[in-house]
């Protein structure tokens, strides 16, 4: 009876909120654990890790699958040059876009040592309206025995899921723009990688960007 009375946007906000509470619940448990847990350096980051545990990193999520649940939105809560690699596959797409996006990339920036990497594996959207463009059907017909849900029939519901995941996805990246937001927040020696098994665990189609930090003065004002 009150779903009926409930409306729809409604019932979208509540649930909006509800989950907001309690990742910032889940946030405020995890920075003292990583406060109390890792003070040093040497430190090995995988951010939006969901199942993904990788051994002998700090897996990080906003769920508590991981060793730390941290709203990585926020300021991440490790020291200065405390990390020698920051990782992420198929998470950062889920950020708001643009300036959520550059905090946490700066946020990276500042805990990465001297010469330490950034790497970010994302969907390829460039491909995927490249493909789209060309009338690429076998192309869509991998993505949906992949990774692609069934109702996925046609190549512009492809392109959606791509961009959107639902509600999900908040930003598509092809290189040229996540090339773009790591050089504005310090990064340097920006390139595109193939994708490593022995490293990224999920889409091997995806795009795979890394980059790395160098001293700037600027960027420590």
């Amino acid at each position: 009876m009150l779903k009926e009375r409930i409306r729809l946007g409604m019932r979208l906000a509540l649930r909006s909120l509800r989950s907001e509470i309690r990742l910032a619940m889940l946030d405020r448990k995890g920075r003292v654990v990583a406060h109390r847990r890792y003070p040093g350096q040497g430190y090995k980051l995988h951010l939006g890790c969901g199942d993904k545990i990788k051994d002998g990193w700090i897996n990080i999520d906003s769920s508590q699958k991981g060793d730390l649940s941290l709203d990585l939105r926020e300021p991440l809560p490790f020291r200065d040059k405390s990390c020698s690699i920051v990782y992420s596959e198929h998470f950062l797409e889920h950020v708001d876009y643009p300036e959520p996006t550059l905090g946490l990339l700066k946020e990276c920036w500042r805990v990465l040592d001297d010469g330490g990497v950034i790497s970010i594996g994302v969907p390829d959207a460039g491909t995927a309206l490249l493909r789209y463009a060309d009338g690429d059907e076998a192309f869509f017909a991998r993505e949906s025995e992949l990774f692609h849900p069934s109702w996925c029939t046609t190549k512009m519901e492809h392109i959606n899921y791509t961009f959107r995941q639902g509600t999900q996805h908040r930003f598509a990246y092809d290189f040229e723009t996540l090339a773009k937001v790591l050089s504005q927040s310090g990064f340097v020696e920006i390139s595109q990688r193939s994708h490593d098994s022995n490293l990224d665990s999920r889409d091997p189609t995806g795009l795979y960007v890394v980059g790395y930090k160098r001293f700037s003065p600027r960027l420590q004002s």
